[in-house]
């Protein structure tokens, strides 16, 4: 599988930036974190998430045999699994890390693990990952959050950004409930995959993405994406990793 791979990273108008990305594609692992607003030590909760994504691929790059922490599941991918069990080591690294000043400190994630002929998504709050195929946009994860668990009850909400529950998530590395959702994917040459922090879709929204994608190759992509962003207003930090598969 032919992989085109490139990520960009923006701190918009904060302070700092909190968001941390990875894309290995001699791994076929791309990962975006996004440390929690509002709490001391964001930066340093998304580096120890991606840090043990990649730490734990590189060492199964290394040793095929290495011990994994927690043994596969019948009837999952090897990358589902690979996912779930990097997504136990982010927990572990973050809540260790978790004392005095950073003891509240937390993260997002959403990682998309590329196999010769599977692939998967796994995430953790709401940092989103997108797929654009044959000029259509779909979004491959649902946000863990407020607002969505509102739409699944019936509830009529106001899009993300007129809400004032619109950035209350309720899953993140580093707190009680971190379980991830990981689903299997099935990928097409042709594929574009897109993995970023809020601080993208929220003022680009899904046809500015959609065209954004559909131009070039992916480091100019994930570029043009972040500055557009930007340039939209975007506050928050804006990270986006931009995957072509096969003809990219």
């Amino acid at each position: 599988m032919r992989i085109d791979s490139a990520g960009w990273t923006h701190v918009g108008r904060r302070s700092h930036n909190e968001d941390a990305w990875i894309a290995r594609g001699d791994l076929g692992l791309f990962v975006v974190a996004d440390g929690l607003g509002g709490y001391e030590g964001g930066e340093v909760a998304s580096r120890c998430v991606v840090d043990a994504f990649s730490g734990f691929c590189e060492r199964l790059a290394r040793d095929p045999e290495a011990t994994w922490p927690h043994r596969p599941r019948p009837g999952h991918s090897r990358e589902e699994e690979l996912l779930r069990n990097c997504t136990v080591l982010a927990q572990r690294a973050v809540l260790s890390r978790r004392v005095g000043q950073l003891r509240e400190m937390g993260s997002t994630v959403v990682a998309l693990a590329l196999g010769s002929r599977r692939a998967a998504v796994a995430h953790v709050g709401d940092s989103r990952l997108y797929r654009l195929r044959d000029g259509q946009l779909e979004a491959l994860t649902r946000d863990h959050s407020v607002l969505e668990e509102m739409r699944e009850s019936g509830v009529e909400t106001p899009a993300r950004g007129e809400s004032p529950y619109g950035h209350l998530i309720t899953r993140a590395l580093g707190t009680e409930n971190a379980e991830p959702t990981v689903r299997p994917l099935e990928v097409r040459e042709g594929d574009v995959y897109l993995l970023c922090s809020d601080g993208l879709y929220e003022p680009l929204g899904p046809e500015r993405l959609a065209a954004g994608l559909g131009q070039g190759h992916s480091a100019g992509v994930a570029e043009a994406l972040v500055q557009e962003a930007y340039a939209a207003g975007g506050r928050d930090n804006i990270t986006a990793i931009v995957v072509g598969v096969g003809t990219r």
